[in-house]
């Protein structure tokens, strides 16, 4: 298997990945919109670059991983594939997190070729089983502060990189529209049952505990 990317995809991707980190970031960073409405008292260059660094290693990873993963079990199944990224959806992303709101879709793994409705299931099953793995990593280091009381940056590392990943896992697995879970659950609703039922109930958990 040979998995090869054109420059074109490589600044998809780079352009994904840093847009999607700045939309989190001012969506998570409240200062930063009040500073726009010149109120900069709470804006600080640290606090900011320690959200858009925290951004980037959970937020951005989780959904680039999550392409990527489709990718590769793409080109598996002999596909030609390649990330393209949505450049209108992503702008709205940033707008959306200057407004205090926020819905991420970042473009897509286009893929071709003749393939079974079977591959085609586990293609799409590769994002979301690659964010529940990406969880349990981001699980380790947020028990270990858990337990060990640190708080700051390893912590909220770790946080929303469980938190993120959950979600992007139960949220694809949604049996609706170009979401994963249809295509899988077209493929196999014991597959679609085995990973679609824990995943939502765990990014529902996700999204009203961490």
């Amino acid at each position: 298997m040979n998995i090869t990317f054109s420059d074109a995809e490589v600044k998809d991707l780079f352009v994904a990945w840093l847009a999607l980190g700045v939309a989190f970031t001012l969506f998570l960073e409240r200062d930063i919109r009040m500073a726009l409405l010149g109120d900069i008292a709470g804006l600080t260059v640290g606090g900011v670059v320690s959200v858009l660094a925290v951004s980037l290693l959970t937020v951005g990873v989780g959904f680039l991983l999550h392409e990527l993963a489709h990718k590769v079990v793409a080109v598996r199944f002999g596909q030609l594939a390649a990330f393209k990224a949505d450049y209108r959806m992503l702008g709205f992303a940033i707008i959306g997190g200057l407004a205090g709101f926020l819905f991420a879709a970042p473009g897509a793994v286009v893929h071709r070729g003749r393939i079974t409705e079977r591959e085609g299931g586990l293609i799409a099953l590769a994002g979301p089983v690659t964010n529940l793995a990406l969880a349990v990593v981001f699980l380790v280091p947020f028990v270990f502060a858990l337990l060990s009381g640190i708080r700051g940056f390893l912590w909220e590392v770790a946080r929303m990189g469980v938190q993120i990943n959950l979600l992007l896992a139960g949220f694809n697995m949604i049996p609706f529209g170009p979401l994963d879970g249809r295509k899988v659950r077209e493929w196999s609703t014991l597959v679609f049952l085995v990973v679609a039922v824990p995943s939502i109930l765990l990014g529902l958990g996700a999204l009203f505990v961490l």
